[in-house]
């Protein structure tokens, strides 16, 4: 079976994510290589996205660049209808023939963020931090007030601090294992 293999490049610029009218990204700039392969009436399209997107700092809401590097396909199949079989597997009708690949480069960028994305450490707005630890609830009487929010805080709960109520069976249980 022949094999067609072509290559296109995009930029994914401001005017790009404006126009898409996603939520979560709203400027940038991506570069996108994309190389097509055609086996039949089936398209393997293999994505390569380099760049950097502005995103605000879920800790100060100020805008912080976030480095995109990332790798995605999808394969394309002629069909009746329009249908997506899977994450990666879309069906386009014959009769059209054309697809629309802007979401799915937008859903690329998206989905290469991670759930939390805060500035370096040192780096976030120093007004609004300030104002956070103001705000911010005590984790003890005994807390100084050298709290920087830039550092991340571990909770270690110790037995002491639960009044947990064990069920006598898995008590017992438990002396078992000592023994």
């Amino acid at each position: 079976m022949r094999q067609d293999v072509q290559t296109v490049e995009y930029l994914l610029d401001n005017q790009f994510f404006t126009n898409i009218g996603g939520e979560d990204i709203q400027k940038g700039k991506v570069n996108v290589l994309l190389t097509i392969t055609r086996t039949g009436g089936v398209f393997n399209l293999a994505f390569s996205l380099n760049g950097v997107v502005v995103i605000p700092c879920d800790r100060c809401l100020d805008d912080m660049d976030y480095p995109i590097e990332t790798a995605s396909r999808l394969i394309v199949k002629f069909g009746k209808d329009y249908s997506e079989e899977s994450d990666e597997i879309v069906v386009i009708p014959e009769a059209e023939g054309v697809i629309n690949l802007a979401w799915f480069l937008y859903e690329f960028v998206a989905l290469d963020i991670p759930i939390k994305h805060v500035h370096a450490p040192g780096k976030c707005n120093k007004q609004m931090s300030a104002k956070l630890k103001k705000h911010s609830a005590k984790l003890s009487d005994d807390e100084d007030d050298s709290f920087d929010m830039d550092e991340e805080a571990d909770i270690v709960l110790t037995d002491e601090d639960t009044e947990e109520v064990i069920d006598p069976r898995w008590e017992a249980l438990k002396g078992l294992k000592e023994d």
